[in-house]
C-alpha cells in the first residue's frame, strides 16, 4: 500500500521562526511528530513517502505514486488541510485524516466527505484503520476509547525525514496536562490525567536521532514536562549519564508549567541533561484575569519571584501572554508589557486569545450567545476575535498592536536579552574548573557543522550589526557579555536570533490587523 503523508502548512506565527530556521539552513522549525508517530504504527511493508508542505510543495507524481492519502493537523492548519483533502478526493485517492483539527472539528472533514475520520489518539485503532483501507471500506469514524497507554507508543519514523530541512527535530514523553485552564484545549484532547513513556522509550528515541547523523536542537513537545515532576526526574536520570557517555550531541527545549521556578533541584536536573530553555504561559500578570480563566497554578506561584529562579539557575525563558480574556481591564497591553520589561523576559509570544472548539471557555461562551462564529482559524498571532470580549474588541486590538510594537521593538528586545543572560549563572564547567571551554567529554563540531556555526553568526551580524541603526547595541552588549559572563555568550546570541523573527513579526501583525 503506497501512502502518502500529508503535514498541512502552518501560516506565519510565532512558532514558525523563518529567520531562525534561515541562521539554521533549515525550512522549517520541528517535523511533523504525530504524523512520523503514526507511520510507526503502519504495516511494516506498507510503502511510505512524506510531504512536508512547510518545506516542499507536493508534486502530481506524489498524487499519482498514492494508493492512500494520510493527513495530520492542527486548527491553525485547517486552510491547508482542507485543500489537501479535497484534493486528494478529486484524484479519487483514499483520505485518511486525524489529528488535534479533526478530533475537535469532525463535522469540517465529514462535510467534504473524508473517507475516513480518525477522532483521538491513534495507538488502539490503528488496527481497524489499516484493515478499512485494505478493505476497501468508506465512510468510517474511528474513536479511541480510553486514552491509549505510551508505552505501546513506538519510535517515530524519523528516517522519513531529510533531516536539513528542519531547525530542531522533537520527541513527545508525555500527552496530557494536570491543569485545566479554560482557554486551553489540551485536556479535552488528551486529558487531564498526564500518561508518559517510560524513560527507556525516551533513550531509545535519542538513540535513534543520533544513530541517522542528528545533532543539536531536540524540542521535548510534552504539553507541560513537569505535569508529574516524578516522572520528569526518572526521565532525567536516564537522561543524564546517557547523554555524558555520547558526548551532549543534543540541547533540549520543553513547556513547562510555571510551579518549576519553586524546584531548584528540578531545574538543576534539566540544566545537567543540557535543556536550555522551556516555554512558559503566563497569559497575563493580573490575578483576576488568571483566575477567571482558570489559571490558578499562575496565582499560587509568584511570577516574578519563579521567573527569577528560573533564570538565574541557566534556563532561558520563552514566555506566552494572551490578550481579550474576560475581566481584563483596560491597559492590559501596557501591564503585560511592564511586567515583561521588570522581568527582562526576552522571547515572548503576545497572542489575541482566540476561543477553541470543544474548550471550556468555547461552551461558556456558546451558553453565552457570545461566538461570533461556529468555525476558527485557531491564528493568536493577530487573530480576528471570534467571540464577544468584556470590553470593545477595537480597544482590544489597538492594545495588543501598541504591545507588539514595543515588546518586539529591536533596542528593548536586545536589552533585555543582555540583562537576562548577564544575570544567569555561569555553566557548571565554568563554576566547576574556571574554564570558559565546553567540557572535553563533549562531542566537538565537525568542520561542516563550525562553518554553519560561523555563518550563523556572520548572518545575525550584519542583521543585527551592520544594517540596522541600532547596531552598537549589538556589538556593546555582545562585548559587555564575552567579559562579564562569557558562558552564556551562546546562548544569548541564539536569543538575539530569536529576537530577529520577532523584530519582523511587528510588520505582519500591523498588516492583519489593517486588513481586518
Amino acid at each position: 500500500m503506497r501512502t502518502l503523508l500529508i503535514s498541512p502548512e502552518t501560516p506565519k506565527s510565532f512558532w514558525t521562526l523563518e529567520q531562525s530556521c534561515d541562521l539554521s539552513l533549515a525550512k522549517t522549525l520541528i517535523p511533523p511528530l504525530g504524523l512520523l508517530t503514526v507511520a510507526a504504527l503502519l504495516p511494516s511493508d506498507w510503502e511510505l513517502r512524506l510531504v512536508d508542505l512547510n518545506t516542499r510543495s507536493i508534486s502530481e507524481s506524489d498524487w499519482d505514486w498514492a494508493d492512500v492519502v494520510l493527513i495530520s493537523g492542527m486548527i491553525v492548519q485547517r486552510q491547508s488541510m482542507l485543500e489537501m483533502c479535497r484534493e486528494a478526493k478529486l484524484r479519487r485517492i483514499p483520505v485518511v485524516a486525524g489529528g488535534p483539527y479533526p478530533t475537535a472539528c469532525p463535522d469540517e472533514l465529514l462535510d467534504i466527505e473524508v473517507d475516513f475520520l480518525v477522532l483521538g489518539e491513534a495507538e488502539e485503532t490503528i488496527h481497524d484503520i489499516v484493515a478499512a483501507v485494505q478493505n476497501g471500506e468508506s465512510s468510517r469514524v474511528f474513536r479511541e476509547g480510553e486514552k491509549p497507554s505510551m508505552s505501546i507508543s513506538p519510535v517515530p519514523r524519523f528516517d522519513l525525514l531529510r533531516l536539513t530541512d528542519y531547525a530542531s527535530m522533537a520527541i513527545q514523553t508525555s500527552r496530557g496536562c494536570p491543569f485545566n485552564c479554560e482557554f486551553c484545549d489540551i485536556v479535552q484532547l488528551y486529558g487531564r490525567k498526564p500518561r508518559y513513556k517510560l524513560p527507556e522509550q525516551v533513550i531509545a528515541e535519542l538513540e535513534y536521532l543520533r544513530g541517522i547523523g542528528w545533532r543539536g536542537d531536540v524540542f521535548v513537545c510534552d504539553d507541560n514536562f513537569i505535569g508529574n515532576k516524578k516522572h520528569a526526574e526518572a526521565t532525567l536520570d536516564k537522561l543524564i549519564p546517557w547523554m555524558k557517555s555520547n558526548g551532549e550531541p543534543f540541547s533540549f527545549w520543553a513547556q513547562t508549567s510555571i510551579n518549576l521556578g519553586k524546584d531548584v533541584p528540578l531545574i538543576d536536573l534539566m540544566t545537567e541533561a543540557n535543556f536550555a530553555s522551556v516555554f512558559i504561559g503566563i497569559e497575563s500578570p493580573d490575578n483576576q484575569v488568571l483566575s477567571s480563566a482558570r489559571k490558578f497554578h499562575n496565582i499560587s506561584n509568584p511570577l516574578a519571584e519563579a521567573i527569577d529562579v528560573i533564570k538565574r539557575n541557566g534556563l532561558n525563558i520563552m514566555a506566552s501572554f494572551i490578550i481579550g480574556f474576560d475581566n481584563e481591564e483596560e491597559g492590559a497591553g501596557r501591564r503585560i508589557c511592564e511586567f515583561v520589561e521588570q522581568n527582562q523576559i526576552p522571547s515572548v509570544m503576545l497572542n489575541t486569545l482566540q476561543v477553541l472548539p470543544k474548550t471550556a471557555l468555547w461552551d461558556r461562551l456558546k451558553k453565552e450567545e457570545r461566538l461570533l462564529e461556529q468555525k476558527t482559524s485557531g491564528q493568536t498571532t493577530a487573530g480576528r476575535l471570534n467571540y464577544v470580549p468584556t470590553r470593545p474588541a477595537s480597544d482590544i486590538l489597538k492594545e495588543y498592536e501598541e504591545a507588539v510594537f514595543r515588546i518586539y521593538d529591536p533596542r528593548n528586545y536586545l536589552e533585555r536579552a543582555y540583562n537576562f543572560f548577564l544575570a544567569m549563572r555561569p555553566t557548571r564547567h565554568f563554576l566547576a574548573t574556571g574554564e570558559t571551554n565546553a567540557p572535553a567529554s563533549e562531542e566537538r563540531p565537525s568542520l561542516r557543522g563550525r562553518l554553519k556555526e560561523l555563518r550563523a553568526f556572520l548572518k545575525l551580524a550584519w542583521w543585527q550589526g551592520v544594517l540596522p541603526p541600532y547596531r552598537w547595541q549589538f556589538w556593546r552588549q555582545l562585548i559587555g557579555l564575552m567579559r562579564k559572563n562569557p558562558t552564556r555568550v551562546k546562548k544569548y546570541l541564539v536569543s538575539c536570533a530569536t529576537g530577529e523573527n520577532m523584530f519582523r513579526m511587528r510588520e505582519l501583525v500591523h498588516q492583519r490587523l489593517k486588513h481586518r
